[in-house]
């Protein structure tokens, strides 16, 4: 029986709890608006030393403000006639221990009280601080986590110009072979030209030497004699023009 009972009651919380919603959005940030930090509850303001005045606030609104006194003193007179309450010797002990520890109150209460404050407000401080310093670490690792981040994407422009100067490399040595080509290839054309020239120079050589030897065989002495006279002759001539 107590088993569905507290499996019924956690159903409704959970449905509760479906119904407010979360207390984080969809970025994982708190709402502060709809869900509110919890705060450190101040103890209520009492009467008497300890009758809270929610009980006099109960009675004002029906029997005026001397209502809870008159109740208090009836009760006490009810149950003391009707000897419910046996005023022994335990009772006067009860009343002086009462006006002693009313007395220490009035006397070291505020002194206390400020101490115990301050307590639980360090208490309270060293909580707050432990959630501030979480919060600063995961501030911290997130700004760490950006600047990986930034780095990994500096990391990808890197692995780009390394990429580039590749392909810049390959571009230089292609460049450079197709020159050393093209300069093979000249220097193969320049050495059939020059092989050219020479072996036409060469022709052209023996050629000239086989017709200067073939005319000269060819001339008789006589005919050498009669050229030789007339160039004399022609020689004269031209002097004699001079």
């Amino acid at each position: 029986m107590l088993s569905r009972v507290a499996l019924r009651s956690a159903i409704r919380q959970t449905t509760a709890l479906v119904a407010r919603g979360s207390a984080t959005d969809v970025s994982g940030v708190r709402d502060e608006k709809n869900f509110p930090r919890p705060v450190r509850g101040e103890p209520g303001k009492v009467r008497l030393g300890f009758i809270p005045e929610e009980w006099f606030q109960f009675f004002h609104s029906k029997t005026g403000v001397t209502g809870p006194y008159m109740f208090g003193l009836g009760l006490t007179t009810y149950l003391c006639s009707k000897e419910i309450y046996v005023m022994e010797h335990e009772h006067y002990n009860g009343v002086s221990l009462f006006i002693m520890v009313w007395f220490f109150i009035k006397k070291f209460g505020p002194q206390i009280s400020a101490w115990l404050d301050k307590e639980v407000d360090k208490v309270e401080a060293n909580w707050n601080q432990s959630r501030v310093d979480t919060i600063k670490g995961l501030e911290n690792a997130i700004a760490e986590e950006k600047k990986a981040q930034w780095r990994a994407e500096g990391q990808e422009l890197l692995l780009d110009a390394k990429k580039e100067n590749v392909l810049l490399q390959l571009e230089a040595a292609y460049r450079e072979r197709l020159m050393h080509a093209y300069l093979e290839v000249k220097r193969r054309l320049d050495y059939q030209l020059e092989k050219a020239v020479i072996e036409r120079r060469i022709a052209q050589k023996n050629l000239v030497n086989w017709v200067v030897t073939n005319v000269t065989a060819a001339i008789t002495p006589d005919q050498e004699k009669q050229t030789l006279d007339r160039c004399i002759a022609d020689l004269s001539a031209l002097a004699a023009r001079q």
